[in-house]
């Protein structure tokens, strides 16, 4: 049986993160060859790959304004439209929808009607895209049916902005808004927030730190999420006040329905979703949608991973040349000018 030949294309950061090295190394062992992808040399040169696995964030969201971005993007999609037997994940069309807020918050507030029957649901929020919406807020929000206090998001979800965030507790702290962003409702959740990692069918359920309940009047506290939730985080914000009872985690079965709603509305293999237990309701309520995460906590990242690659090569291999390719293998040929626009990436 011949070796498969399996493209990362990463970022430094996400190639250290991960442990590539460490990764290759494994995946030797069962017959793989992980290859690096080097941006900066025509792809055509460094293939074939019977797979591309990629984070290509950086490249996406600098492509809006960057022509030398634009050019190796361009340069991706064409190497991807010129061999549709290379599998890619996951589809670029897919992260970019993910890359915008706007439009990963749509997605999720439809949770509701669909996973009815496990309780699931997304807090609700609004969309603040420009200074003009500023004077409006405090009526949209009343039609929205949010309350404070107000988690405040920057749009784009990448890049070290876009952990940068604040909780406003009254009328007041909406003057610290800065659009374009995404104002939610914070639902108290005893300070447990649960990042759950998908890796295709598997999914794994890690628990972190979050921010804490905090009385109402209080001017607007801005933190850095990816301090405040890393696993050996240690943050006042976090800290809770007074002993409490614990809250039950997650219910294992409403996790996995939401994985399988969520990676059929998406596409997508590679990707995570944090989650919270409201202290009043119980109701496991969906925050935010994560590209290809950092699998911290994940001891058997490793062999989820080459264990999905394996069967969606399997299964590509016996679909055969003209069969239906898996939705992990959706080619990325254009439309993703302006990737961030709401009328393209909306559902």
């Amino acid at each position: 049986m011949s070796v498969r030949r399996v493209g990362f294309c990463l970022s430094e950061k996400k190639r250290r993160r991960m442990n590539l090295d460490a990764f290759a190394a494994f995946c030797a062992g069962h017959g793989v060859e992980v290859v690096e992808i080097d941006l900066t040399r025509p792809l055509v040169h460094q293939g074939p790959f019977d797979i591309i696995v990629h984070k290509l964030s950086d490249v996406i969201v600098e492509a809006e304004r960057d022509s030398q971005s634009q050019r190796v993007l361009a340069d991706f999609q064409s190497y991807v439209s010129a061999h549709p037997a290379t599998v890619l994940l996951d589809p670029l069309p897919a992260m970019t929808r993910l890359l915008d807020r706007f439009a990963s918050y749509r997605i999720m507030s439809r949770l509701h009607d669909s996973l009815r029957d496990w309780c699931i649901c997304s807090p609700p929020y609004l969309e603040i895209h420009s200074d003009s919406d500023l004077p409006s807020i405090q009526q949209a929000l009343m039609t929205q049916g949010l309350s404070f206090p107000l988690i405040c998001k920057t749009r784009v979800a990448h890049g070290s902005l876009s952990h940068e965030m604040s909780l406003i507790f009254g009328a007041d702290g909406l003057a610290d808004v800065r659009p374009p962003c995404v104002l939610q409702s914070f639902v108290s959740h005893g300070a447990v927030l649960h990042k759950v990692f998908v890796v295709g069918d598997q999914h794994f359920c890690v628990k972190r730190p979050s921010l804490k309940n905090f009385p109402s009047d209080r001017k607007t506290i801005f933190f850095n999420s990816h301090q405040v939730s890393k696993p050996e985080s240690n943050s006042h914000l976090t800290a809770l006040d007074e002993q409490k009872p614990g809250l039950p985690p997650p219910s294992s079965e409403a996790v996995a329905a939401l994985v399988r709603e969520l990676r059929a509305r998406l596409g997508m293999a590679l990707f995570g979703v944090d989650v919270i237990v409201d202290v009043h309701t119980h109701t496991l309520t969906a925050i935010d949608i994560n590209i290809f995460p950092g699998y911290e906590g994940v001891p058997q990242f490793f062999s989820s991973l080459l264990s999905h690659i394996q069967s969606v090569l399997d299964r590509q291999a016996s679909a055969g040349p003209r069969g239906a390719n898996p939705p992990e293998s959706m080619q990325a040929a254009g439309g993703l000018s302006g990737g961030l626009s709401p009328a393209e990436v909306d559902l």
